[in-house]
């Protein structure tokens, strides 16, 4: 089997060489978006790749129609910026049109090779990945260790869901301004994040794992991590608070699973749908996306990447239970506190203790720098859970600065009455495309001029 493996390579580099990805953008065929058509070789994870770099460019896909033939994929996005308007900036269109061409060519040798614009380090950083279970001030007990041990924090990303916490920070050695080398600090550090981390003893025990390299795309990464650490195990299956509905059925007379997914419309929605079933190893045969800005529509026929469909009534549940998930973590709640200011060693520490002191809970965080600019973006709530009051932001604004901090109230997950839940609406749906022939299926997708 592995000796077969490097001529089953340079078969690849072949088909790829011989049929290299194709994208054409149209902005005439509809009056409120842009279409991206791509057609390409198949392979499994490229169609998440593709979305992938739309959606790193803040730009959101409210339709996208997908079909594999054969060893061909095809795939129509419509797309708008985060305003709703088209995508009329020519070197925007261009540097799509070079990614994905890009990816699609490199991805066969490097498949998921793609980073986020976040994620895009080098060797100047140590990557600590953590997982263990939440509660109100360990974001700043984590960065308050890690400055007294004079190490600082230059980017982070934490997600919070189902009382479990994912997080990768990117972190220097404050003595050289990179990454962290003496093996007995690196040991020091682990040693005592971990006893932070593990916290409760009956809570399930911490995660941890550095590195200075990483090839995975950062959010996707965040959600691999939290789908290792069983966060979509829960008790309330039947009560899902973003009032949606996921369905899996079997489409028996052309051998897929079909997934549907019913529930609010939100930014990165696909991406992090796709996440999950290309992480849990099913395949994108066909797919529909629409969605209205309130509500969203999925429908994918997928397989397990062995050609079976899902065999069991649990696996069905299981995987009902990882979709809902992946939903889920995105999914903004409390305050939105957006810190803009001049960077320094020891900001994060001294920002998530005011937090903590007027106890807030961290449940997201995006952490940045630009230059000698700290761009920073947290989503709180009080410790329970619930929202902030008034005065409390009044006086963390006052101690960290008024200028600097931008407080924005947002959607949160729990508040909304039941009487907003989604409502049953009229579809399109590809069960009817599936019956006809492939040549008359992609004509209807849209696909006629990549031919």
């Amino acid at each position: 089997m592995n000796s077969s493996q490097p001529e089953l390579d340079e078969y690849q580099k072949f088909v790829w060489r011989m049929n290299p990805p194709r994208v054409i953008v149209d902005n005439d065929s509809c009056e409120t978006a842009t279409l991206f058509k791509v057609d390409s070789s198949n392979r499994h994870s490229i169609l998440l790749e593709a979305v992938q770099i739309l959606t790193d460019q803040d730009l959101r896909i409210s339709k996208a129609y997908i079909s594999s033939v054969g060893g061909w994929c095809m795939y129509v996005f419509y797309v708008t910026d985060a305003l709703g308007n088209k995508i009329t900036n020519e070197e925007v269109i261009s540097s799509i049109e070079k990614t994905i061409i890009a990816s699609h060519k490199s991805s066969g040798t490097h498949p998921g090779a793609i980073q986020s614009r976040s994620s895009a380090v080098s060797s100047n950083y140590t990557i600590i990945e953590w997982t263990g279970r939440d509660r109100p001030g360990l974001m700043s007990d984590i960065s308050a260790l890690l400055l007294q041990m004079h190490c600082d924090i230059a980017a982070a990303e934490l997600w919070t869901h189902n009382m479990r916490v994912a997080c990768l920070l990117y972190v220097t050695d404050e003595g050289t301004g990179g990454p962290i080398k003496d093996a007995d600090k690196l040991s020091r550090v682990k040693e005592s994040l971990s006893s932070v981390l593990r916290g409760d003893i009956n809570s399930k025990s911490a995660h941890m794992d550095f590195t200075t390299t990483t090839v995975t795309h950062s959010e996707r990464r965040l959600h691999q991590m939290m789908y290792a650490d069983r966060d979509y195990e829960r008790d309330d299956e039947d009560d899902w608070e973003l009032n949606g509905k996921i369905t899996v059925n079997d489409c028996e007379e052309k051998g897929y699973s079909v997934v549907s997914i019913e529930c609010r419309d939100r930014p990165k929605l696909f991406f992090d749908t796709l996440c999950t079933l290309t992480d849990m190893q099913y395949v994108v045969f066909h797919a529909t996306i629409d969605s209205d800005g309130e509500k969203a529509f999925q429908e994918y026929y997928i397989r397990h990447t062995d050609g079976c469909t899902l065999n069991s009534e649990a696996e069905r549940r299981r995987l009902i239970q990882c979709l809902r998930a992946a939903i889920e973590r995105r999914v903004s709640e409390g305050l939105r506190l957006e810190l803009c200011t001049s960077d320094r060693i020891g900001l994060l520490s001294d920002v998530t203790r005011i937090f903590r002191e007027h106890g807030l809970s961290v449940k997201r965080a995006d952490v940045s720098t630009r230059g000698n600019t700290a761009i920073n973006t947290f989503y709180v709530t009080d410790a329970a859970g619930g929202r902030v009051d008034g005065k409390v932001i009044e006086a963390v604004k006052k101690e960290i600065g008024q200028k600097f901090l931008k407080v924005t109230e947002v959607f949160s997950s729990s508040s909304p009455s039941r009487s907003s839940a989604v409502q049953t609406r009229s579809k399109f749906s590809l069960g009817s495309l599936f019956f006809g022939r492939p040549s008359q299926v992609l004509c209807n997708l849209g696909l006629k001029a990549l031919s």
